[in-house]
């Protein structure tokens, strides 16, 4: 969410921000929304000052006996308050208009970010090499699954359609490996927070991180309550309609796409102090992602599953320490690969491949050789205040007044995608997998994996 007295202050260098996104110039409209809101606001104010006033002079007509006075004042009373619903719904609008148009628009980028309209525009910030020879050419994860008996999309298929896995035996335990080292390496060795969070979340929570309302069509969504109404036909009709408007009986709830959410929320609608922070938090969660503008792309395989684990980093910061925070939280996400030995770059996205919230962003790219290319395992982005303002999230600073903080998240990492890196990277010619020696405490001193068992 942007500051409308910052686009106030500065309409042009806004207008240049959004101009870097691909966006037209928009501080003038928002402005002339903001003096409507004034002029509502001032409406309103106007209206009860001239109450308080008439109250006042109807006290001293009355104590003068002036009953004619009076009973006009009282009538004038009366008008002005028949007036206040029109004045209050006025206001009303106009604040939802201002942040209606606030909220859709994207946070903007820093500086030092490389302008370009997509992908090809993303610039080489650093790049890692295994210690072991690298692979440049060998069967996909899903080939290599598949053949050992382990990964079996037909039955996800059967059970809940495409872009699901169903990961067996040695695989299994693989995956679930990847996931405990890599939150015993944030925990124990990055200061990070364990949390279990919700998987579950409401509407304000979606908002606060801006999935809403721009990426609602990318998400899942549940509703609860309705197994009951369905007892009379007309009423679970009523009901359903009723959830999907945002009202009645069934609470909608969402399906997390990343445990960014309930992490960066926990400090929502909160006045933090500044020896509290910074907060970093991680958790392992599964996530959920509809892919609705991912038809057709990545269709075989693990790369893109509406179903995935990950382990996610959230730092809360003051904003002097941010940038600091940022380039900390990519070192704890390199460290997840160099612990597994996994040949890697780091690219610094340019403006039109970042997400919506994020002032700067990081992708670690790891290499697949399967693909003979680098996929993208993670993404470090810092938002700045644009979450907190969504959130209401604040601290108080050495002045001790309240201010926003600055929010960071990261991939630390996607636990899918981790595995398919190792079992491309860590095949075998006879289609065995060796397991990386920091991973095998995990899977009992397991150092291969044949196939099925």
């Amino acid at each position: 969410m942007h500051d409308i007295r910052a686009i106030r202050d500065n309409p042009d260098a806004f207008d240049r921000d959004l101009a870097r996104r691909g966006l037209a110039p928009l501080s003038a409209a928002l402005i002339a929304l903001d003096e409507a809101r004034k002029s509502a606001v001032s409406a309103a104010q106007a209206n009860q000052e001239r109450r308080n006033a008439l109250a006042k002079e109807i006290g001293g007509a009355k104590k003068a006996k002036d009953e004619d006075r009076a009973a006009a004042l009282m009538a004038e009373v009366a008008a002005l308050k028949s007036a206040e619903p029109e004045l209050k719904a006025a206001q009303d609008g106009a604040d939802a208009a201002l942040a209606e148009k606030l909220a859709a628009i994207p946070n903007r980028p820093k500086a030092d970010v490389p302008d370009g309209t997509d992908e090809h525009g993303n610039v080489l910030y650093r790049s890692h090499a295994s210690t072991r020879a690298r692979l440049t050419e060998g069967r996909e994860h899903f080939e290599l699954g598949e053949a050992a008996g382990l990964m079996d999309f037909e039955a996800a298929a059967k059970l809940s359609g495409s872009r699901f896995v169903v990961l067996k035996g040695q695989l299994a335990r693989l995956e679930r490996a990847l996931g405990q080292f890599m939150l015993d390496l944030h925990t124990q060795e990055h200061g990070y927070l364990e949390v279990a969070p919700p998987v579950l979340v409401r509407d304000a929570a979606m908002f606060g991180t801006a999935q809403l309302p721009k990426f609602e069509d990318d998400q899942f969504s549940v509703f609860k309550g309705l197994d009951a109404a369905k007892q009379d036909g007309r009423a679970a009709e009523r009901d359903q309609t009723e959830a999907e408007a945002g009202r009645g009986s069934a609470e909608k709830f969402w399906l997390i796409p990343t445990a960014e959410v309930p992490l960066t929320n926990l400090v929502r609608e909160s006045i933090l102090s500044a020896d509290e922070l910074p907060l970093r938090f991680t958790a392992l969660t599964p996530c959920f992602r509809a892919e609705a503008g991912a038809a057709g792309r990545d269709t075989r395989g693990m790369l893109r599953q509406h179903q995935f684990n990950k382990v996610e980093l959230v730092s809360i910061t003051s904003p002097e320490d941010s940038a600091n925070e940022h380039e900390r939280m990519l070192t704890c996400a390199e460290a997840v690969l160099k612990k597994l030995d996994l040949p890697y770059r780091v690219m610094t996205l340019c403006t039109g491949d970042m997400g919506f919230a994020s002032q700067k962003t990081y992708d670690i790219e790891v290499w697949v050789p399967g693909q003979r290319t680098h996929r993208e395992i993670s993404s470090c982005s810092v938002c700045g205040e644009f979450q907190a303002r969504r959130m209401n999230a604040r601290y108080r600073g050495k002045d001790g007044k309240p201010a926003y903080v600055h929010t960071l998240n990261g991939s630390g990492v996607a636990v899918g995608r981790a595995l398919i890196a190792v079992m491309e990277n860590y095949q075998n010619p006879d289609g065995s997998i060796t397991i990386p020696s920091v991973l095998q405490p995990y899977m009992g001193g397991l150092n291969r994996i044949e196939g099925a068992r």
